[in-house]
């Protein structure tokens, strides 16, 4: 039996509200010509095809943060963290799909809550990831402490190393390689987060100017220029430390926010940011806006606002403390997290990135990933020991074709499951692929049809990944055969061996 489920497989396009065009498919793009003093002659997504909404479910707008039902499926990246996430204080919920390179440790406070939600969550954007999908992946240890849950309802947790306290989920995975895909999108990130600040070792020029006025900081932009490029090297805060707004001005409709906090310690404590007005400024910048740390090593997110915007810190070995009651857009740390407040119910909410970035990928080729996740098709339990081959379709006639005048094309690879049921071909060009199961695992049948696919990778690198979920019956027990009359089976007492249609040898 095949159970076939496609982690991205779409183009994305993007229509901006200014008019400007830009179909951002690698090899495909047009130019996007941005405002002078740029510093770049194109446009581009952040690294990996984070950001937007993957498909494909995606609501159109992303509603304002409810409690309502659910408006659509999201199967985005919601948080990326490079290190370590560790949930402290009163920390309620994440939204969206969480990656973890390394380790997942919740050990919050006593006298609230002692729960703590990914993926579906009561009160946010209310797209949560697809159902059963992996609503949390961490590559190192998950840790709950004693008395607390970790909750995934409707979804499914993977983790690499050990596992320690409770945590309910639809699906658990222990899988060595569960960070493995989103290993080198921590470099990219850094890369990328110098890149839009600096050009060549110098500040990216900037089309506006941003001023702490005390009792706010107010961002001017130049009116005109697709990607607004702000640079501030001082801390977000009122006078001695305390809270103050946050506003824009001079924003042209549909351009992208890009907001650079230079220096190596960094502090946002704001008020600004309503919950649920869609005319509120801030919120109608959300998914264009993104917040920029390169350098910082030490990032405070404060306040009592709904924070609005993705934020992208660049240095790895960084500590990003986020205490603000809710934060509205992606959030990507190349180093690591602590989600903590004294106060109850501080939150992340899912929302996407859309805007058009500087180009910082350059000419980098796009390549893919197939992964194979193989299970028992009564159980569910993850099976080892699953041989597989991978073919590239060529010839431009559906289906596979493995022999003939004009076959497809064999890579020459293979890939054997692991404990955890999975392996996976990857550093593939776009195309689109075929796996073929070579061997079942001891104990089990091979499929009657071995042959899954195809499988797309697209060149947008939104859509370079597919997981394919594949499930064995096991073997039917041989039943002794009855003695005849001389006290032999039909076989003349002795078992050929033998299938009777596959000359001389048995098929899985």
């Amino acid at each position: 039996m095949h159970v076939i489920t496609q982690r991205v497989a779409a183009l994305r396009s993007r229509l901006s509200r200014a008019g400007l065009a830009c179909a951002l498919v690698a090899g495909l793009a047009p130019a996007l010509v941005l405002g002078a003093g740029s510093g770049q002659a194109q446009a581009a997504p952040l690294p990996g095809g984070l950001g937007p909404c993957v498909p494909g479910d995606c609501p159109d707008p992303f509603p304002q943060v409810g409690n309502g039902s659910f408006a659509g499926r999201d199967n985005g990246i919601s948080i990326f963290v490079g290190d370590d996430f560790l949930v402290r204080g009163r920390a309620a919920e994440a939204e969206g799909r969480v990656v973890v390179l390394d380790t997942f440790d919740m050990d919050k406070s006593s006298g609230g809550s002692s729960v703590y939600n990914v993926g579906i969550v009561g009160v946010g954007s209310r797209v949560p990831p697809p159902g059963q999908s992996d609503f949390l992946t961490t590559g190192g240890d998950l840790t709950v402490a004693p008395g607390q849950r970790l909750i995934a309802e409707g979804g499914g947790v993977r983790y690499g190393d050990t596992l320690t306290g409770t945590v309910d989920a639809d699906r658990l995975v222990h899988d060595p390689d569960a960070a493995r895909p989103y290993r080198p999108l921590r470099d990219r990130l850094t890369a990328a987060s110098q890149c839009y600040a600096r050009v060549d070792g110098t500040p990216r020029p900037a089309t506006g100017t941003a001023v702490n006025q005390g009792y706010q900081t107010l961002f001017t932009g130049d009116g005109t220029s697709p990607i607004q490029v702000f640079n501030v090297d001082f801390d977000l805060t009122g006078p001695g430390g305390g809270q103050q707004g946050i506003a824009f001005a001079g924003i042209p409709d549909g351009a992208t926010i890009l907001v650079n906090v230079l220096g190596p310690d960094r502090v946002v404590n704001t008020y600004s940011g309503g919950l649920v007005d869609a005319t509120d400024p801030l919120n109608a910048h959300r998914e264009r806006l993104l917040w920029n740390f390169p350098d910082a090593t030490s990032v405070d997110l404060n306040g009592s606002g709904q924070f609005q915007g993705s934020v992208l810190v660049g240095q790895q070995a960084s500590m990003t403390t986020v205490t603000l009651p809710g934060m509205n857009g992606r959030f990507f740390t190349t180093g690591s997290l602590t989600h903590t407040s004294a106060q109850t119910g501080v939150e992340f909410h899912s929302y996407p990135f859309d805007g058009d970035l500087p180009d910082c990928d350059g000419d980098e080729p796009v390549t893919g990933e197939v992964r194979i996740d193989k299970t028992d098709a009564e159980d569910g339990s993850p099976l080892a020991g699953a041989v597989f081959a991978l073919w590239r379709e060529s010839n431009g006639t559906a289906g596979l074709q493995t022999s003939g005048a004009d076959p497809d094309t064999m890579t020459g690879r293979s890939c054997t499951t692991g404990t955890a049921g999975s392996c996976v071909f990857d550093s593939l060009p776009p195309g689109a692929y075929y796996l073929v199961e070579t061997a079942a695992p001891d104990g089990y049948e091979r499929p009657a049809d071995p042959v899954s696919g195809p499988h797309e990778l697209t060149a947008d690198p939104a859509g370079d990944a597919v997981t394919v979920r594949l499930t064995n019956d096991r073997d039917e027990p041989v039943e002794p055969e009855e003695p005849d009359e001389d006290g032999y089976g039909d076989s003349g007492g002795y078992g050929t061996g033998y299938g009777k249609d596959q000359g001389g040898y048995g098929s899985r």
